[in-house]
């Protein structure tokens, strides 16, 4: 243990003291000059701003190292026990490599993300059982996602590396969206495919992702299909191509609210079951009257 005594004075707190305030500030500007060259290059070269996320972090941790390593180095019992730890604690610095393990493989998870890029700062993506979120921020040791509900998921790097992700962004903004709704065996199948492609049209989200011979077939830019027969209802379904994912919960909502109202409107019944429940006491009067 260390005590304080003539060979750690007030003299040598004060030189740990500047050495760790010299490294919040150095820390805080070297951020600040990051933050700034990215702003003014991104709006001139659209920048991925994934990288310079990882890199900022990289670098206040670097700087964090080194003034420990200072304070090591210029704090004579801090050497001296360093040393020692080093030379003969072989049993400690093996636990503190395993217990170090988990954080080692997140720094080289994040490094391969920051690579290969399978998301982006931005992105909107879906990681194994997860809920969707917006990656908000990838740091030396995890991955920052924000939910819809505005929580943050916090996910260690490593884990990342090893789960399936369903990344909606990565290659570009559209989407296409499946709008399923099934209607009575009495409805007009006709009208209602017209209307599910009518309602669809009129997102400020939609999108036509026709190519130019199908545009020139007159092929019609949502595509309704029937699923299946079900027992009480037949299944449509519309493949509706949106220009955001972050807006598609939102346009299939409004395209659910339009296709309802046009339904009432036109006389399209949505079913549901009906069950008609017979009580014993009912079924022995009735026998009783035979």
């Amino acid at each position: 243990m260390i005590q304080f005594g003539q060979d750690f004075n007030w003299k040598q707190l004060i030189v740990i003291g500047i050495i760790l305030v010299g490294a919040f500030v150095f820390s805080k500007i070297v951020r600040w000059l990051i933050d700034r060259s990215f702003t003014v290059t991104s709006e001139k070269l659209k920048v991925d701003k994934t990288r310079y996320r990882f890199f900022k972090n990289a670098v206040s941790f670097v700087i964090w190292t080194i003034a420990l390593a200072t304070i090591i180095y210029t704090i004579p019992r801090f050497k001296h026990l360093a040393i020692t730890l080093f030379a003969g604690a072989g049993i400690m610095l093996a636990a503190i490599g395993f217990a170090a393990q988990q954080a080692f493989s997140n720094i080289i998870s994040g490094i391969f993300i920051v690579i290969f890029r399978p998301y982006r700062v931005g992105d909107l993506i879906k990681v194994g059982t997860q809920e969707y979120g917006i990656v908000e921020d990838i740091t030396l040791r995890h991955t920052v996602l924000k939910n819809f509900e505005s929580k943050r998921i916090i996910i260690p790097n490593s884990t990342m590396g090893s789960e399936v992700i369903i990344n909606d962004s990565i290659m570009e903004n559209k989407v296409c969206r499946f709008i399923e709704v099934g209607i009575s065996y009495d409805s007009d199948i006709e009208l209602a495919c017209k209307i599910l492609q009518e309602e669809a049209k009129k997102s400020k989200y939609y999108f036509d992702n026709r190519t130019a011979k199908e545009k020139k077939e007159g092929l019609d830019p949502v595509q309704v299909r029937v699923l299946k027969f079900d027992e009480y209802s037949v299944n449509l379904r519309a493949y509706v191509w949106l220009n955001d994912p972050l807006n598609a919960q939102l346009a299939h909502s409004d395209i659910n609210k339009g296709i309802k109202k046009r339904f009432d409107k036109e006389g399209i019944e949505i079913p549901f079951p009906y069950r008609t429940i017979v009580y014993k006491s009912d079924m022995d009067k009735a026998n009783e009257g035979k």
